[in-house]
């Protein structure tokens, strides 16, 4: 069960989470303590002992040691008690049980891509069983990300050209929010998920599935899912206000002005390209930033998201 947020953390909901939060309570309330008795000593001793009219100064002690060694000895066992404890938490938190399924994860301006052992893949959205050990193999494409879940406790950066190891155990189903804490440009306050954390069966279903996305609807439908769950909405909007990348509403079988100073008409083929090789035509006053979606996204997704387009233009 998840245990009790507090005013300044939320629900604790893995494994891990309650022994972080316990350290973390431990250091608040040592330095409280010592934040009392230094301020308030401060204080007492600054009244007790200041100067009065027609006094005179006089030679006072210098040191105290007996006091001079409780207060090295006290601050250094607590020092020592943080460290061993905290010590010991991040070996539990870093290395994965041996039971635990694995899943690569890879960053990328600006969402997440999860692929599953099966072949099975999914965006923005990492489904896993309640009250099983997962392992994430995470990677970079590009620049430094970071992987961060407040209810799990965790936080791991994603490097380019190397691969870092974190993991965890949910005990609560439920979607709990995913972020990315280490600032990745223009789009990084977007760059937002969800871990959604299923019952054993349900999470087999979806693995059989391959997706859990874009069944049984309309491909304008399934198109709009997609253009959230593929985070497109991070760089493109749809009210006609321009972002990272053009605006959606309306661009179907739209003239855009191109950076080398042709034309290009938005149709079926060019969306297709730009979804798949981005970099090859550049739409005028914007940067050459998109990502490939290429092995990210299939024909279907992108015959949904042809369709979605459509569906935005005005007066349609």
């Amino acid at each position: 069960m998840n245990s009790p947020g507090s005013f300044y953390l939320p629900a604790a909901s893995s494994t891990m989470a309650p022994e972080v939060d316990a350290l973390l309570q431990f250091i608040v309330v040592a330095s409280s303590i010592l934040f009392a008795i230094v301020v308030f000593g401060s204080f007492y001793f600054a009244v007790r002992y200041r100067r009065r009219k027609g006094s005179t100064f006089t030679d006072g002690k210098d040191h105290n040691v007996r006091l001079e060694i409780v207060w090295t000895v006290i601050p250094s066992i607590l020092a020592f008690i943080v460290f061993f404890w905290g010590f010991n938490s991040y070996l539990k938190m870093n290395i994965a049980p041996a039971n635990a399924i694995e899943v690569k994860t890879t960053a990328q301006k600006w969402f997440w891509q999860f692929t599953y052992a099966n072949g099975a893949g999914s965006t923005n959205e990492l489904v896993v069983p309640v009250g099983v050990p997962v392992k994430l193999l995470m990677s970079s494409k590009d620049v430094i990300h970071s992987f961060y879940v407040p209810n799990f406790r965790m936080k791991m950066d994603v490097l380019p050209n190397r691969y870092s190891l974190t993991w965890f155990e949910a005990t609560q189903t439920g979607e709990y929010d995913l972020f990315c804490t280490e600032f990745c440009g223009t789009g990084h306050s977007s760059m937002l998920g969800k871990i959604k954390v299923v019952s054993d069966t349900e999470f087999r279903d979806f693995l059989n599935a391959g997706s859990a996305l874009g069944t049984g609807q309309a491909p304008e439908a399934f198109g709009a899912d997609l253009y959230k769950s593929k985070a497109c909405f991070t760089c493109h909007t749809t009210d006609g206000t321009p972002g990272t990348g053009p605006t959606f509403k309306g661009v179907f079988s739209r003239s855009e002005a191109m950076s080398d100073g042709s034309t290009q008409l938005v149709d079926e083929n060019y969306i297709r390209e730009s979804i798949l090789n981005p970099q090859a035509k550049i739409v005028s006053g914007f940067q050459p930033v998109m990502p490939t979606y290429q092995g990210i996204i299939n024909n279907t997704e992108i015959d949904a998201l042809v369709a979605y387009l459509k569906s935005l233009n005005t007066g349609q």
